[in-house]
């Protein structure tokens, strides 16, 4: 129904910026709430960023004031722009954003993920 392609993860050292992005497609009529979601080693999913249709956007702590998370409705996609990266940063990061299906329905997608790894 719905299929979702990250990308934009990488190696990089403290300080240093990333750009993810998440591509939606398949059957649905638009996407309305993208969340972004990290996983870091030993620990549990944390809910970092999220993005409303119409651009309300939302911050963890940890991640305020450093990544910005952005969207392009026409293109089913979403980004989240990552600066001043930290070494607790690293982690599996995955978006899910949620489509509203024919229905009514929002089905949550969820993708395969892009690593982060901040190391020097």
């Amino acid at each position: 129904q719905v299929q979702l392609v990250e990308s934009g993860g990488g190696l990089v050292q403290p300080g240093g910026s990333l750009r993810l992005s998440c591509v939606a497609s398949g059957r649905f009529f638009r996407i309305n709430t993208i969340t972004w979601y990290r996983v870091a080693p030993g620990k549990q999913r944390e809910s970092v960023a999220s993005i409303t249709e119409d651009g309300v956007t939302n911050y963890s702590e940890s991640v305020k004031g450093r990544f910005t998370s952005t969207r392009d409705n026409a293109k089913n996609t979403g980004y989240l722009q990552m600066n001043s990266l930290k070494p607790e940063d690293t982690a599996m990061y995955y978006c899910a954003p949620g489509a509203i299906l024919s229905n009514g329905a929002v089905y949550t997608a969820w993708g395969q993920g892009t690593e982060v790894i901040v190391s020097s």
